[in-house]
């Protein structure tokens, strides 16, 4: 690692379409979930409209967000359908699409695969637990189920994301043996590109009655979780729910390297504003950071995408470099 880039932190210029907020889990902590039929899907044409307005900004990810229909229900097939369409559609119009949309099955996986440039998932917490308190409607949060998408994602080569929400109810003990569970997994596929640790934080929508995570504990979590993870997985953690200036340093100085998709709103967390890339700038330079954009794929992964994805991000590498170049 050269000692420039060891002061590096880096965020991803990204924008969040979300194809449907309906979802059959009611986790309690949640601020994103509508019921089924409140709110219409997303339309490809709403879709391209958002996306032209966005090809004269400095977007680069476009990041699938989407509530779970129901692995059985009739819709399921039709869902899977428009969350592909709208891959495609980005692709087309020249991004790069990330989706996150809860557990898939094996084939849903291979289908999105050919779409994404990598997908995530979060673990949020490997406690069985958890389904007697904030997931006892949630039937997709068991975490046998959560794990097999890594280890899909991993037999089929996509490159992925997941992470830990800390402050729901878990031990710190749990938080070690996710880690641990998420880095015995990289060793055996080497897939994982980042770990979230995202600290619980509280929205007007939610049910769950529990204090925000403290900040002052994310700083060691984050130290403790680069023991546990291999060095090639990025520590990522969301700036915005992280509101003292000092604390997002102290995160960073304990291992953090990356700050996520940075867009217009936060999806999940809609109480919490995203600190834009000039603000982020301004409180990590006198850090000795430097904050640089990336792509939703890690430069390691680059030769697992073929055909156009891997064309496209071939070109925005290209672009990348002569911008880094210019400076």
């Amino acid at each position: 690692m050269s000692s420039s880039h060891q002061f590096s932190v880096t965020y991803s210029p990204a924008f969040t379409l979300v194809p449907t907020y309906e979802c059959f889990n009611r986790c309690s902590y949640c601020n994103f979930r509508t019921d089924p039929g409140q709110i219409p899907w997303m339309t490809l044409t709403e879709a391209k409209r958002i996306l032209q307005q966005l090809q004269q900004q400095n977007v680069c990810e476009i990041l699938i967000l989407s509530g779970e229909v129901h692995p059985r229900s009739p819709q399921r097939q039709a869902w899977l359908q428009r969350i592909y369409d709208l891959c495609v559609l980005a692709l087309e119009m020249g991004f790069l699409p990330h989706t996150n949309a809860g557990p898939l099955s094996r084939e849903e996986m291979q289908k999105l695969k050919t779409v994404n440039v990598s997908m995530g998932l979060m673990l949020e917490q490997l406690t069985p637990k958890l389904l007697n308190t904030v997931h006892r409607h949630a039937p997709s949060k068991l975490p046998e189920v959560r794990l097999q998408q890594l280890q899909w994602a991993g037999e089929l080569q996509i490159p992925f994301t997941t992470g830990l929400l800390l402050g729901i109810g878990e031990t710190e003990a749990d938080w070690w043996e996710t880690l641990a569970a998420i880095s015995q997994l990289h060793q055996k596929y080497q897939n994982i590109q980042e770990v979230i640790l995202q600290p619980h934080s509280p929205g007007s929508l939610q049910s769950f009655d529990a204090p925000p995570f403290d900040p002052h504990r994310l700083p060691e979590a984050i130290a403790q979780a680069r023991e546990i993870l291999p060095a090639d997985i990025t520590i990522q953690i969301p700036p915005n729910l992280v509101v003292d200036e000092g604390w997002l340093l102290a995160c960073i100085e304990g291992g953090a390297r990356d700050l996520g998709g940075i867009g217009p709103k936060d999806e999940v967390n809609p109480d919490y504003p995203h600190l834009q890339a000039q603000t982020l700038r301004k409180i990590l330079e006198p850090g000795g950071w430097e904050l640089v954009p990336r792509l939703p794929v890690y430069p390691q992964f680059d030769d697992w995408l073929t055909g156009d994805l891997g064309q496209q991000v071939k070109k925005y590498r290209m672009k990348i470099n002569a911008q880094a170049n210019q400076h």
